[in-house]
Parts: structure tokens; sequence; C-alpha cells
């Protein structure tokens, strides 16, 4: 069972920035793909950004040239920074793996962008 840390989240204000973090762990096979969903209340859960083991990454468009995703310095871990935010960022972000086909993923950490 994938166990994950995730950190980072909070409350920040239009135009902010936050950096998340995860680290996974109990991964047997190695991690083909690690990232971030999110979910907004009333919606579904959307794609932020992924990063696949051969370095190439994903962006969700909503995303694109705000969020930057990256291997942490640690294995199995992965950085968000999000920089530029809105109200519509607000969401509860998770963090994501795929291994040997299986998916898991966080418990969530919420980001709430204020006006």
């Amino acid at each position: 069972q994938v166990q994950f840390v995730e950190s980072g989240g909070g409350l920040v204000q239009t135009g902010g920035s936050l950096r998340l973090s995860c680290a996974a762990s109990g991964i047997i096979f190695g991690i083909d793909v690690m990232g971030w969903y999110r979910q907004a209340p009333g919606k579904l859960r959307e794609l932020v950004a992924i990063i696949r083991n051969s370095g190439g990454t994903d962006y969700g468009n909503s995303v694109l040239g705000r969020f930057t995703i990256s291997r942490g310095n640690a294995k199995n871990t992965v950085d968000l920074q999000m920089n530029s935010l809105t109200p519509e960022d607000t969401a509860v972000y998770y963090c994501y793996t795929m291994s040997a086909g299986l998916q898991a993923w966080g418990q969530g950490t919420q980001v709430t962008v204020s006006s």
C-alpha cells in the first residue's frame, strides 16, 4: 500500500504563490508517473500536472504557464510550484502515483485562494 505525505497547502491571496510537496513510500516496483490532481467543490477531479519516469510532463490547460512540476531531491518525491494563483485554483489537491499500472492517491491538501 502506498503512503503519501503531502504538504504546502494553505490560504493565499490572488496573484500569490504556493509550493506543494509530496513524498510517496511503500512502492515496490518503482514509480512510472507522479503528480497532482485537484478537485473543487461540485466539480470532477482534474489533472493539474504529472511527471513521468522519463522526465516528460503534462499539465492541465488551466494551469499551463503558471504551475511547474518537478522531481524532489529525495526519491519518490515531487514538487508543484504554483504561481499567479486565482480563486479558480481553490481545490483539494491530491498527490498521485502510478506504478506497474496501479494508481494511488494521497489524502489531499487544501489550497484556498482568496479574491
